[in-house]
């Protein structure tokens, strides 16, 4: 069970913060059943053999390294076009220059194929 998410990211990733091993056991009897211990204050699910307290912790949200180093990277590569963009509006010979140099890239593309 999930009590709440927070963040130790920029970009995200959702863990329950519980372990491999799921609450219930398909098929088996009584599986599914749930209860309040008041003794423990949670509740408790049942297996089909025994009784199974439901995990309070929270989640957390994350991406791994190499995905925030991809999304910096493509962030960084958008501000580039931007740049870019602006350059070419105040200077319209970089413009015709960078149409020229596309042009050129799309006749050569199939040699850069792999």
């Amino acid at each position: 069970m999930i009590n709440g998410i927070t963040s130790n990211s920029r970009y995200i990733t959702v863990s329950d913060g519980s372990g491999t091993n799921p609450y219930i056991s398909p098929g088996a009897v009584g599986a599914g059943m749930m209860r309040w211990n008041p003794n423990m204050n949670c509740m408790e699910v049942c297996d089909g053999n025994s009784w199974k307290s439901l995990g309070m912790s929270y989640a957390s949200v994350g991406l791994t390294g190499e995905t925030e180093s991809l999304l910096d990277w493509a962030r960084e590569k958008r501000m580039e076009e931007q740049r870019l963009q602006e350059m070419m509006e105040k200077y319209p010979a970089l413009k015709k220059a960078k149409d020229n140099f596309d042009i050129l890239l799309n006749i050569v593309k199939d040699d850069f194929k792999q």
